[in-house]
């Protein structure tokens, strides 16, 4: 898999030092500094004319300052407010400034409040970037307010001030940009836990530099190419023993629902046989929608020669507990989620049966599920979702998807990816349960678990998206409708 590289703040930092400018060429604050002007000239569009420039008081106000003397060369109507000490910039910023003032260019000490809503067609954050490591207050959280409140159209300069742009936190506060144009390579902040909803529109502009040819990315972010290193083409001499077996097992009174929406989904995303073993003694024999799922009861279940998806709809009684147990022991790659999640954090024995395993071993746990995983808050895990998912990878030796906005997916040696499609819709039930039979589905016809895992995870946010612009919005997304819409997916990406 090759899709687009994400890197953490240090690791930009190690980049920025890496990257030779050559003398007389324009360093990487001035490239930043451009590339920020037509950002902001380009969302001006042929009407707007006002702009005021927010600087901070790092290197994030310098690209700021290279942005506003662009725009006034191009008699622009510009005004900086900047948050900082002139005598206490670093030098790449301070001769941004100077070049500011060198262009007639004045400074306003304060947000000018006043008129805003009327004098200025866009503002530009450039308050805080990468390095914010604390959390906003005073003066800053006034700023921050003020361009909150302006109801003016925002572009953010590399984050939006306030973001963790290793973690996607509210560092206090932040800023709702409009667009955020960032520099040499993508962040993980932009593109998980909250920096979706106040970084907007994501555009990258390299300087340049070819950051994977200077430092080998740990991150990346998931897109469509997944699919196709996940399945090819079928031959037409095949048969359903190709497409392999997928073992479902869940399915508890009053939780059947579960089970039968993994293994639908398992279906409908090209596996060859799916059979579902339920829990609850007196669970239908045949489902009536899709009659062509095995159903028998989780004690008659064979999980030999298939990739096992256990947990939807399982519960955590004794007989889950033991039916888990022989699952883990049992060869051949295994899926864990929902309430097999919950019994490996709960049971030591298990947990360690599950690190022990030689085959591969899939976890696909929520935030809370994480946390109880990692003997730890949801809210720690939320902190930093990365850090998580690979805490979780190492402890079980497993294969991680850490669900939510961002989903993060984490490998044992410390890699990761990060899943930006779907959206607040799919916060329903099911919606796991499906991500389950779709992941089981893909590694049963052939994909190696870990690609099998991500492909699945942007399969699942594809659909979703697909269907909320077909219904007109994200509400009322239904976890079946998403199976159905993936199958349309995996056939267009995959056969065109």
């Amino acid at each position: 898999m090759n899709p687009a590289p994400i890197y953490l703040s240090h690791e930009i930092r190690d980049l920025e030092t890496r990257a030779h400018v050559s003398s007389g060429t324009p360093t990487l604050m001035e490239r930043a500094g451009l590339a920020a002007a037509e950002a902001a000239r380009n969302m001006l569009g042929d009407q707007g004319r006002r702009v005021l420039v927010v600087a901070g008081p790092g290197n994030n106000g310098g690209d700021a300052f290279e942005a506003a003397t662009h725009l006034k060369k191009w008699f622009l109507q510009v005004d900086v407010a900047f948050f900082g000490d002139t005598g206490k910039l670093p030098e790449d910023a301070a001769r941004a400034c100077r070049k500011w003032r060198d262009a007639g260019g004045g400074l306003l000490k304060r947000f000018p409040v006043d008129g805003i809503r009327n004098g200025y067609d866009l503002i530009v954050d450039g308050l805080f970037g990468i390095g914010l490591k604390r959390p906003l207050e005073g003066r800053f959280a006034e700023a921050v307010e003020s361009i909150n409140q302006a109801g003016r159209p925002v572009l953010a300069l590399d984050v939006a001030s306030g973001i963790n742009s290793d973690t996607g936190a509210v560092m206090g506060c932040a800023v709702h940009a409009s667009r955020t144009v960032t520099f040499i390579a993508l962040k993980p902040g932009l593109a998980t836990l909250d920096g979706p909803d106040y970084c907007g529109e994501v555009s990258l502009e390299t300087l340049g530099i070819n950051a994977g040819g200077l430092l080998t990315a740990r991150g990346h972010l998931l897109d469509e190419s997944v699919l196709r290193h996940a399945l090819h083409p079928r031959p037409k001499n095949f048969h359903k023993g190709n497409a392999g077996d997928v073992a479902i097992l869940g399915g508890a009174p009053g939780m059947i629902g579960a089970a039968l929406l993994a293994g639908r989904a398992a279906l409908l995303c090209g596996a060859g046989r799916v059979y579902v073993g339920l829990m609850d003694d007196a669970a239908p024999r045949v489902d009536l929608e899709r009659p062509e799922l095995m159903l028998r009861s989780a004690q008659d279940l064979q999980l030999a020669g298939a990739v096992t998806a256990a947990g939807p709809g399982m519960g955590r009684d004794d007989i889950a507990r033991a039916m888990l147990a022989t699952a883990i022991q049992a060869e051949g790659v295994l899926i864990l989620d929902a309430d097999a999640l919950n019994l490996i954090s709960a049971n030591a024995a298990l947990g360690k049966a599950v690190t022990a395993r030689a085959s591969a071993t899939l976890l696909t746990p929520h935030p809370a599920e994480a946390g109880r995983l990692l003997a730890t808050t949801t809210r720690a895990v939320q902190a930093d979702r990365i850090a998580a998912a690979i805490g979780i990878a190492r402890r079980y030796n497993a294969i991680v998807a850490l669900k939510g906005n961002g989903t993060v997916v984490a490998a044992p040696d410390g890699r990761w990816w990060i899943n930006s499609n779907g959206h607040p819709g799919m916060a329903s039930a099911g919606m796991g349960d499906v991500l389950t039979g779709m992941a089981a589905s893909l590694v049963s016809q052939g994909a190696d678990p870990l690609t099998g895992l991500c492909a699945a995870v942007w399969l699942h946010g594809a659909a979703g998206d697909a269907l909320a612009t077909r219904h007109g919005g994200p509400l009322g997304t239904l976890a079946g409708e998403v199976a159905h819409e993936a199958r349309l997916i995996l056939n267009r990406l995959v056969y065109a």
